[in-house]
Parts: C-alpha cells; structure tokens; sequence
C-alpha cells in the first residue's frame, strides 16, 4: 500500500471502510514538529465532505477504479437505467445514489459513471445539458423592461427560471451545476 505522501487528486482510498474521493492533498512541515499530509476527501456512498490529517509514513489503500461513458436510456419506478454502448450492458441505479444528477437525465443523454470495485459508485454530467420544456406560462406583452425571468419545467420535473420569450416545445440548455438557464440550443 502507498504511503500518504503518495496520494494524489483524483485517487479514491478507503478509510473507516468506506470508500473516499481524494479533492486535495498538501504536504506540510511546520515548525519542529513531523511532516503531514493534509487530504480533503467526499464519501462516495454519503457525499459528506472531510479534511483528514495523516502522517507522511501512514499507509493508505487506494481503491482500483474504473470510468465509463454511459449512455441515460430510461427511469421507471425511481430506478434509472444506463447502458455501455460498447458492451451493450445494462446498469441500473437507484435515486439515492444519483442525487440532483437526476433532474439533468434525458433519453440518450451521457454521463461518466465512476466505478469502484466493479461498482457504480459516482455519476457525473457535463456542465450543461439540453432539455426539453414541456411546462411554462405565457409571457405579459410589454413587460419587457427588464430582464424578467417566468417559470418552466423541464422534461426531467426541475423547474428553472428563463426569459418570457421561451415557450413549451423549446430545447433550451441548462447548467448542471446551479441549475441555472444558458440560452436555446
């Protein structure tokens, strides 16, 4: 096993028998006292956030990990499924371990999916996705003062702000990391 000093961004390590996704490493030395490795790390299963200190002669697992290109194909019952284009496998996921990645899933649409151990453990979407609006009211004429925004579900139930020219049918992009309306496609 590699000593702590040998840790480095992007690693997944298992601590207190979880498995953990390294953010940050830094090495410090202060003072008279011994040398440490400062690693701010997520639980993978939980999505808690946690700054370990270790010294630098501490061992530490690192996990074997696998990233694949999937592609969404569809929801039933709060269980999503995914296939790998390249073996045609299907892979199901629950909505607990997706999180808020499932308001930006549509048919088609590809995710990386993170694996440990043969397990899919972390899904990420690109910073922008294009979604379909089936949902928005119809904008007042003349109040074009100023940049007022009106409601709009999208075809995966999450309702975003957009400008009063939008209407239903509209494929419009979205940021998968606040939520927030980018422009029509």
């Amino acid at each position: 096993m590699p000593a702590a000093n040998d840790i480095r961004k992007g690693q997944v390590i298992k601590f207190n028998g979880e498995p953990h996704l390294v953010m940050e490493t830094q090495h410090r030395t202060p003072g008279n006292l011994r040398a440490f490795v400062q690693i701010k790390m997520r639980n993978l299963r939980y999505g808690k956030a946690l700054d370990q200190r270790f010294a630098s002669t501490d061992t530490i697992e690192v996990l074997p990990t696998d990233r694949k290109t999937l592609e969404f194909s569809y929801a039933d019952r709060g269980t999503y499924a995914f296939m790998d284009n390249d073996t045609f496998e299907q892979i199901e996921l629950t909505e607990t371990q997706l999180g808020d990645v499932k308001n930006y899933l549509a048919a088609g649409g590809k995710v990386d999916v993170l694996f440990v151990d043969e397990r899919p453990l972390s899904v990420d979407v690109p910073a922008a996705v294009a979604l379909k609006v089936i949902e928005s009211a119809d904008g007042v004429k003349g109040d074009t003062a100023s940049n007022v925004q009106k409601p709009a579900k999208l075809e995966t139930g999450l309702v975003v702000q957009v400008p009063l020219f939008i209407k239903e049918g509209e494929v419009i992009r979205v940021s998968t990391v606040d939520g927030s309306y980018l422009g029509r496609v």
